[in-house]
């Protein structure tokens, strides 16, 4: 029981992570209908700008870590932000109003652009970085020895996780902004013709869902130590099974898959095989979408005529 709440505790992480990440992608399905293939890799981007800015704070002689900390955040999400706010602009923006396979493609060589940037502007080997957070908690001690331990490092994430969350349904629920973008998904031409600055709306998904996959980067820095040009793939693809796993369009199922996926992957990893663990959660997902075609949380299309 004491490895299972052990598992149970690092399923939860991981799974806060994916789901981070997961919310860039049904925003974006959600107010444009298309799959930001790029995401994964402006979560990359943002674990690398964490790292630089985390080093360049030490070189200046600080040390107080939770400024560190907050400092590197901020930095994180506003320049990651201005990435996503540019790959809008210029792979999605020409495009919007073409044939539905045109986006597609320019998100997935956007996607090969970013990687390749990263490789040829920091290296292709892994960047580690020393633990930053440190010390935790043990919930509790067993016979046999096994002990249940809590790391600040994964409170950190967790709490980190929950406030922006609750940030972030503020502002869809109770803003401006929140109601341009539920106008913009529910009939964007109808949203034009009342007002509603579409491209405005667009620009700020976009520049949302990258400063979430910037804060699942810097989480993904804290809590494994590295970063390299290629995790953006990896975590992509999770996150978007995550996504639509939990509903594709669908804030509440985008972070319900994400901890679903996370949840999968840890205890396959620790009860079976960790080779088969990405086989088990895709095979979970097909399962999933056979009897449920829209995903756990998500509301079938209704075609408007």
């Amino acid at each position: 029981m004491d490895y299972f709440a052990q598992q149970l505790i690092n399923g939860l992480v991981l799974g806060s992570i994916y789901g981070l990440i997961a919310i860039g992608y049904t925003m974006v399905y959600g107010i444009v209908g298309m799959i930001n293939f790029a995401h994964g890799d402006i979560f990359m981007i943002g674990g690398f700008i964490a790292l630089i800015s985390f080093l360049i704070l030490v070189s200046f002689g600080l040390t107080f870590v939770p400024l560190i900390l907050l400092v590197v955040l901020l930095v994180s999400m506003a320049i990651t932000a201005l990435y996503g706010w540019t790959v809008e602009r210029i792979a999605y923006r020409p495009l919007r109003n073409s044939f539905r396979l045109a986006p597609m493609l320019s998100a997935i060589g956007m996607s090969f652009v970013l990687m390749n940037f990263a490789q040829v502007a920091q290296g292709a080997r892994v960047k580690p970085v020393p633990p930053i957070i440190t010390g935790g908690y043990t919930l509790h001690e067993s016979a046999d020895g096994f002990n249940v331990q809590l790391s600040n490092v994964q409170i950190v994430v967790v709490i980190t996780t929950i406030v922006l969350l609750a940030i972030f349904t503020w502002l869809v629920a109770k803003t401006r902004l929140g109601r341009d973008m539920r106008a913009c998904e529910q009939d964007r031409t109808m949203a034009s013709l009342l007002g509603v600055d579409v491209d405005r709306t667009i620009s700020m998904t976009f520049v949302i869902g990258a400063a979430l996959a910037s804060v699942a980067g810097m989480m993904y820095l804290l809590y494994y130590g590295l970063v390299d040009f290629f995790m953006g793939f990896v975590a992509g693809i999770k996150a978007f099974t995550a996504a639509v796993l939990g509903g594709i369009g669908s804030l509440p199922g985008a972070m319900l898959g994400g901890l679903l996926i996370g949840l999968i992957e840890t205890f396959w990893s620790a009860y079976f095989s960790v080779e088969y663990k990405d086989v088990a959660a895709f095979s979970i997902l097909i399962v999933v979408l056979i009897f449920m075609p829209t995903g756990l949380l998500g509301r079938p299309e209704v075609e408007k005529v």
